[in-house]
């Protein structure tokens, strides 16, 4: 089991906010699982948020009006 940072449910779309605590290797593996199960995800790195938040939300919002792959419809 695993615990998103942000979920939209309805868009399949989690958003994980990563710092100093993330291991790469596991992220990779969790979102390789994810993925799998048909959900899209975004990593930031905490600064990045705290620092250009604007383009966050762009990417996010992007995200959002994309419609999900259609390999990933489960």
């Amino acid at each position: 089991m695993f615990i998103a940072d942000f979920l939209c449910a309805e868009a399949r779309l989690i958003v994980e906010a990563d710092g100093g605590q993330h291991d790469p290797e596991v992220d990779a593996g969790r979102t390789r699982y994810l993925e799998y199960c048909g959900f899209r995800i975004l990593r930031f790195w905490n600064h990045e948020i705290l620092t250009n938040i604007d383009g966050v939300l762009d990417v996010i919002a992007d995200a959002l009006r994309a419609p999900p792959h259609p390999d990933h419809l489960r």
